[in-house]
Formats: C-alpha cells, sequence, structure tokens
C-alpha cells in the first residue's frame, strides 16, 4: 500500500466511526430511549428490526458504486446520514428516531459497499485483510468513544443530545469525502448493467455461501448485542455511565479482534481464521451465563463473546470482496443484505426470548446460528477448493488418457 492510500485508510476510519456511533449507541441505551420516549422497550426493539428490514431493501442502492463511482456513493451515503439525524436534532420524538435509524442504515448501505470496493481496487488481495480491518476499526471504536460520548451527552442533556452533534459531523462528513475522494478513477470500470451483475451474483454457490456465513453469525451476535444492556441492567442495576462503561469493554474487545484480523488473518488464510473466529464465539456463548452472575464476570464473557465475532466477521469480508472482482460493491451490498436479514432476525429473537425464558435461552440460540454459520463456511469450501481440485486431477486423467 502507497502512502496516499494509508492516508484514506485513516480518514476514512474515522468517517465510518462516526456513522457507527449511530447504529451502535440504540443498543446500550435501549432502555433509555424508551423511558425518554415514554414507550416500551418491545417498541424500540421492533424499530430496529425495522431498520434492518430496511437495511436489507436499502443494500440494493449500493450497487450505485459500481454504476456512478465510488464517490458519488459516499457521497449519497454522508447526505442520508446527515438528514436522518438532523431530523431528531430538530424534532424529538419516537418517529423521528424511527427516521433516523432508517436513513442510518441506508447511509451504511451506500457508503461501506463503496469504501470497501475503492480499497478492494487498490489493495492486493494478500493484504487487504489487513487493509479492511483498519477500515472496520471504526465498529469497536464506536463503542470505546461515540457511544461513551454519547451517554455523557445523554446522562446531561437528555437522551436526544447526541443528534445535533451527529448532524454537525455528517456535514463534514460531505466535505471530507468531496475533497479527498478522487472523481474519476483508473482502478475500475463503471458497469451500467446491474442487472446482469446481480444475476450471476445470484447464481454464484460461494457468494451465497459466503453471504450465508454473515447472515448466520450476525444473527448470533444481535442476539447478545441487543439485549445485552438490558440484561446487565436487570442483573446488577447498572446506570447510563455504567453501561457507557460496559460498551468501552466491548469496544476494545472488537478493536483487539480488528487488530488480531490485521495481524494474523492473510498469514493463516482467511477460511481458518473464520474457523477459529466461530469456535471462539460458540465456547463465549457458552460461557456467558455461566460467569456472568457477577459484573466482572459478565464483562468477561461479553469481552470474549465480542473478540470472537469481530475476529471471524472481519476476516470473511476480504474473502467476499474477492469472489466476483469486478462487481466488488455488489457483492458487498449482498453481504450487508445478509448482516441486515440476520440481525433482524436477531432482534425479533431476543427480546422475545429474554422476556419470556430469561438470558441462558438467548445463548443457546445464538450457538444454534454459529453452527450454521460453519455449514455455510463448509459449503464454500466444498465449491472454491475441493470442485476446482477435482476439476484439475480429471484434466489430467484426460491428458494421460490421451
Amino acid at each position: 500500500m502507497n502512502l496516499k492510500t494509508r492516508i484514506q485508510l485513516v480518514v476514512v476510519t474515522f468517517l465510518r466511526l462516526i456513522l457507527n456511533t449511530l447504529h451502535r449507541m440504540a443498543y446500550p441505551f435501549l432502555a433509555i430511549f424508551a423511558r425518554g420516549l415514554g414507550v416500551d422497550v418491545t417498541a424500540i426493539s421492533l424499530a430496529l428490526t425495522g431498520r434492518n428490514l430496511a437495511g436489507g431493501l436499502g443494500t440494493f442502492l449500493a450497487p450505485l458504486a459500481d454504476r456512478r463511482g465510488r464517490k458519488l456513493a459516499m457521497l449519497a451515503g454522508a447526505a442520508t446520514f446527515t438528514l436522518g439525524v438532523s431530523a431528531v436534532a430538530l424534532h424529538p420524538g419516537f418517529v423521528t428516531l424511527t427516521i433516523a435509524l432508517v436513513f442510518g442504515i441506508f447511509s451504511k448501505d451506500l457508503f461501506d459497499p463503496a469504501i470497501q470496493a475503492y480499497f478492494g481496487d487498490r489493495v492486493p488481495y494478500a493484504q487487504r485483510g489487513t487493509a479492511l480491518a483498519i477500515t472496520e476499526m471504526s465498529w469497536s471504536l464506536a463503542f470505546i468513544a461515540g457511544v461513551p460520548l454519547a451517554g455523557l451527552l445523554i446522562a446531561h442533556f437528555g437522551w436526544a443530545a447526541p443528534f445535533p452533534v451527529l448532524a454537525v459531523l455528517g456535514m463534514g462528513m460531505l466535505v471530507v469525502v468531496w475533497l479527498m475522494i478522487p472523481r474519476t478513477d483508473a482502478h475500475y470500470q463503471p458497469d451500467d448493467n446491474s442487472r446482469i451483475q446481480w444475476r450471476v451474483i445470484l447464481s454464484s454457490i460461494p457468494v451465497l455461501a459466503c453471504a450465508s456465513i454473515a447472515l448466520w453469525s450476525s444473527a448470533a451476535n444481535e442476539m447478545v448485542n441487543l439485549i445485552f444492556g438490558v440484561w446487565l441492567s436487570d442483573s446488577f442495576g447498572l446506570q447510563i455511565a455504567a453501561l457507557a462503561g460496559a460498551s468501552a469493554v466491548i469496544g476494545f474487545a472488537e478493536l483487539s479482534g480488528e487488530g488480531l484480523v490485521a495481524l494474523v488473518t492473510d498469514r493463516i488464510g482467511k477460511p481458518r481464521a473464520i474457523v477459529i473466529g466461530l469456535a471462539g464465539n460458540i465456547i463465549a456463548s457458552l460461557l456467558l451465563p455461566l460467569i456472568g452472575r457477577t459484573e466482572v464476570g459478565a464483562l468477561v464473557g461479553l469481552f470474549l463473546f465480542y473478540i470472537s465475532f469481530e475476529y471471524m466477521i472481519v476476516s470473511q469480508l476480504p474473502m467476499m470482496n474477492e469472489t466476483i472482482p469486478q462487481a466488488r460493491a455488489t457483492v458487498m451490498a449482498l453481504n450487508l443484505i445478509a448482516f441486515s436479514i440476520g440481525r433482524a432476525l436477531g432482534d425479533l429473537l431476543s427480546t422475545l426470548i429474554y422476556q419470556r425464558l430469561g438470558f441462558v435461552p438467548v445463548t443457546w440460540v445464538a450457538v444454534m446460528f454459529n453452527i450454521f454459520s460453519a455449514l455455510a463456511l463448509a459449503e464454500m469450501q466444498k465449491k472454491i477448493v475441493i470442485v476446482p481440485r477435482l476439476a484439475a486431477w480429471f484434466a489430467r486423467f484426460a491428458s494421460h488418457a490421451d
């Protein structure tokens, strides 16, 4: 990677931190938002379910980056984010909060695949795990920095206080993208025929199997992700500041996972890294109810759960990025669709299971979803590793027969 690309990686990581702060702060402050709005926690969880379902549909906007350029898609994502958070800043309420959440996921649908395609065009596959891991650090940094800062604003000025700040930052994003990303790009050729792209993508077994890894693992993660704030509050009576602190612990776990990807995944291979991450997440899911009977034990369990998930899912990104190189943004859009469906499934099930059966069954379902991810990886490896080897063997056999 040249110096310009490295600088852009750092800047883009900060821009994605802004987007991810909106996305992530709903989870630890789920009960806070519900009380501030005078609604039940279930109403907020349903809003999040709607957000993720909308995100699954919104990812069909992502091929804009393949058709009209990476820069236009990034600008559209930043503008959508700014409009959403500005709605709450101007008129706080349940409807505008829902709008902000939906617009927030639309902005990620546009911005994230464009970024992943932009660096996929520029960074060789052997180094791409490291490059994408750097941009994914914005996900964990949102919990380390963005969510605690939002918590401070909420504690002093009310539940809607972070939104005016996010609106100003969104305007800054537009300026940075406009100045930093080139208008024309020699690294890829735009393709206007998105219908053919989707037909090729949806008929590719490796693409669908890799997307299934994202779907089931994100469902497993969301089972705990949505409910951990409520669980900590119910179990230990943690208040806003303590919940923000717990978010920072999770953020450090995810940052550690992303750091491991940057250091290890390209060396040991992406499939092996995914297997290690899935196995670790299954173990953490089973341990969480056992060691989570104290505050310290709960935080340790959450740390293990999130570091294993983040290591696995960030290792999956460069593999998905390379499945169909000529349609990178569209492929990554499908990956986001899988994420959104998985998270919507987790959102729908987690509160229902927790309210009726408690926390232990929540973790059991997470284990089941991780097993589904492992089966999807096995299917992908069968198609991309075993089949080519068999084809090569038959080719050699035919040549000897001749």
